[in-house]
C-alpha cells in the first residue's frame, strides 16, 4: 500500500511559478506510476500530467505542456511537478496518485489519493 501526501501549494501572481511536491510512503513507490490532477472549483477533476514507474516516461495535458514539468525522484519517494507561467485557469486544488496504470491520464486506474493541495493564480 502507498500513502501520498502533497505540499507545496499556495498563492502566486500570474506567469510566476510554485513547485508541488508528493512525498510517498511504502517501499514499493519505485514501482508506481505517479499522476498528478487538479480540480478546480465547479469543475470535474481533470488530468494534468504523470510518469511511469519504469523509464519515467511522462505525459501532459494539452492545457500545461511546455509550462509543467513532472520528475520523480525514487531514492526520496517523492514525485515533484514544476509549475512555471503560471495562469489564473490553473487555479485548482491539485492532487497526487499513485497507481499501476495502463492509461496514465486515466484517474480510475489510480488506487491511492493525497488530499490535495491548493494552488491559487491571481491575474
Amino acid at each position: 500500500q502507498v500513502q501520498v501526501v502533497e505540499s507545496g501549494g499556495g498563492l502566486v501572481q500570474a506567469g510566476g511559478s510554485l513547485r508541488l511536491s508528493c512525498a510517498a510512503s511504502g517501499r514499493t513507490f519505485s514501482t508506481y506510476d505517479m499522476g498528478w490532477f487538479r480540480q478546480a472549483t465547479g469543475k470535474e477533476r481533470e488530468f494534468v500530467a504523470a510518469i511511469r514507474w519504469i523509464g519515467a516516461s511522462t505525459t501532459y495535458a494539452d492545457s500545461v505542456k511546455g509550462r509543467f514539468t513532472i520528475s520523480r525522484d525514487n531514492a526520496k519517494n517523492t514525485v515533484y511537478l514544476q509549475m512555471n507561467s503560471l495562469k489564473p485557469e490553473d487555479t485548482a486544488v491539485y492532487y497526487c496518485a499513485a497507481g499501476r496504470t495502463q492509461y496514465m491520464a486515466r484517474d480510475r486506474e489510480y488506487n491511492y489519493w493525497g488530499q490535495g493541495t491548493q494552488v491559487t493564480v491571481s491575474s
